[in-house]
C-alpha cells in the first residue's frame, strides 16, 4: 500500500502503528521526532496504537532549537 511520508511515496506491505513505522521509513532521531497524520499531531503516547494506513500522509517534524549571541 502506498503513503506520503515527507512528501516522498512510501510503499509498505500492511497497516503498521507509527512506532513501527519510524523504522520502516528510516526515520532520523525517533526519540525526538514529532509525528503528523494526515495534518493532525499524534501524540508519542498514541504511537503504538495509532496505524499508518493506504493512502495516510506522514510528517516527520523535528524542532530545532537556537541560541543567543
Amino acid at each position: 500500500m502506498k503513503v506520503q511520508v515527507n512528501g516522498e511515496e512510501l510503499v509498505i506491505e500492511k497497516p503498521v502503528n507509527i512506532k513501527e513505522f519510524l523504522v520502516l521509513a528510516k526515520a532520523e532521531q525517533p526519540e525526538y521526532v514529532t509525528v503528523q497524520k494526515n495534518d493532525a499531531f499524534v501524540e508519542r503516547s498514541k504511537f503504538e496504537e495509532t496505524f499508518v494506513e493506504e493512502g495516510d500522509t506522514i510528517e516527520f517534524l523535528y524542532f530545532m532549537g537556537g541560541g543567543s549571541r
